[in-house]
């Protein structure tokens, strides 16, 4: 590509750009038919589960191997696992006893940092449509959150088309009291 003399460089390019929208879900607080919902609704592909523990008692029907079994022969959904992008137990357990988000997204991200795993990423395995699972019910204060901004962030960077969506279920807003009327 020649560009004329003076004009800026466009930015990074990739020779195959991928194209991905990246999901992330939780399974707490959620019924199986709320969770395999969200995920047929959104028409993800494949989903990438980021668990530290992915065999907890505590798991239900997010249970490994019953979940991919699930996910597979109720919606055609392929299951990896990669727990490069889960939190160490230290990470975890500072957190719930301080409950300090902002020291936990520092030494979640310095971890990532340590593990290489922006660079262990590849790209193809993000094509299409993806989501990321871990436990936590909403996104806001969760580490799928900060894996797929940072990975949408980097692959951008890199010429990919990357887009993010939190997969939760939306409760209905709490019903006013309505007053009552006095008979006289």
């Amino acid at each position: 590509m020649r560009l004329p003399r003076g004009t800026p460089w466009p930015g990074p390019l990739v020779a195959d750009p991928m194209n991905s929208k990246l999901f992330t879900i939780g399974f707490t607080k959620k019924t199986a038919e709320e969770f395999f919902h969200l995920l047929q609704e959104a028409k993800v592909q494949k989903l990438i589960d980021i668990r530290e523990n992915r065999e907890g008692q505590l798991a239900g029907f997010a249970k490994y191997p019953d979940l991919a079994f699930f996910l597979d022969r109720l919606l055609g959904i392929k299951y990896e696992y990669q727990p490069i992008f889960a939190p160490s137990p230290e990470i975890r357990k500072a957190y719930q006893q301080t409950r300090d988000w902002e020291q936990y997204e520092r030494a979640f991200l310095e971890l990532m940092e340590q593990r290489n795993a922006w660079g262990q990423a590849e790209p193809g395995s993000f094509k299409g449509r993806v989501a990321l699972l871990c436990s936590e019910a909403e996104p806001d204060k969760c580490h799928r959150r900060l894996v797929a901004e940072m990975l949408a962030k980097r692959w951008k960077a890199q010429g990919h088309q990357v887009e993010v969506q939190h997969l939760v279920v939306l409760k209905p807003a709490p019903r006013r009291k309505r007053k009552s009327k006095v008979h006289a």
